[in-house]
């Protein structure tokens, strides 16, 4: 599996990715970025579906979003589907929730936000959606209705459960939810496999996982993880994960700043069989080429 983790180019968010306003356009710039993705040798997309969109316009949401699946399957690309997701932009003045509309970005910035996810938490992140009782339990309503409708599509690759579950510092915060999303995903028995990434794991085998990540290594039914190190750093997260005896895929990776590229890590994964989606494809709104907010720090 070689993919990537998948937005359009004129897309500022998720939100840009999925709702009414301007898709069409958007989609016709994914049919162009799809066949470069074909061209390129890519055969899968990571993609996360915005809640706040499904909440508003939720017909639409759901025929775009079939929309999207079938025009991946018909250029040969699958798609792994992430349920929910703990990178959460630290509370300030500047913080808002998701809202439906045009969407801003700023120039320079990786996501496109100035003060963004990615920079410094003092304390836990709040969730948009997952702290508050009412939205928590319609989430997981959108999450039923999703993975009910495709549990037996062939289109659909992985259910990849929960994006780096504690991030933002929420850790433990997050198991409950994390907990419940599995217990959800059971109960409707899809075809398809089930996976929640460890996002924090080194090498070092001395150094303990948070319990939300330990939960996720230990109920996936493949084996996943990010990690934006080096080649030989990468090499020894490797040998750890192996022992867990399970097929393996790196479901976020390539920071070059941190010898994290494509020459040295792309022929490990080849030889490790090991399926791995880098972080974006295209230069657009988004900045996936631009280090984090963090980096610059």
């Amino acid at each position: 599996m070689r993919g990537c983790n998948y937005m359009s180019a004129d897309c500022a968010n998720r939100v840009d990715q999925w709702q009414e306003l301007g898709f069409e356009e958007r989609f016709r710039t994914t049919k162009e970025e799809l066949a470069l993705m074909r061209e390129t040798g890519y055969n899968t997309v990571r993609l996360i579906p915005e809640y706040v969109v499904w909440k508003e316009e939720h017909d639409g949401f759901m025929e775009r979003f079939e929309r999207y699946i079938a025009v991946c399957h018909e250029y040969g690309i699958s798609c792994m589907i992430v349920l929910a997701n703990d990178c959460m932009p630290p509370k300030t003045e500047l913080w808002k929730m998701p809202y439906i509309g045009e969407q801003s970005y700023d120039w320079g910035y990786h996501g496109g936000r100035k003060h963004s996810q990615h920079g410094s938490h003092n304390g836990p992140a709040p969730h948009f959606y997952l702290d508050e009782e009412n939205s928590r339990e319609d989430y997981f309503c959108m999450v039923r209705e999703i993975v009910t409708k495709y549990k037996d599509d062939e289109r659909i690759c992985v259910w990849d459960v929960y994006n780096e579950p504690g991030n933002s510092r929420r850790r433990d915060i997050t198991l409950p939810n994390l907990k419940k999303l599995f217990e959800i995903l059971r109960e409707i028995s899809p075809s398809q496999p089930l996976t929640c990434a460890v996002f924090s794991m080194k090498g070092d085998e001395n150094i303990p996982l948070s319990l939300p990540e330990q939960y996720a290594l230990d109920n996936s039914d493949i084996i996943s993880y990010h990690f934006y190190g080096d080649y030989t750093e990468h090499i020894k997260l490797i040998k750890r994960l192996k022992k867990q005896g399970r097929p393996i895929m790196n479901t976020e990776w390539l920071g070059r700043c941190f010898g994290n590229d494509i020459f040295s890590l792309f022929p490990l994964f080849y030889l490790e069989r090991i399926g791995c989606y880098n972080w974006g494809f295209v230069a657009g709104k988004y900045q996936t080429y631009e280090p984090w907010e963090s980096t610059w720090e």
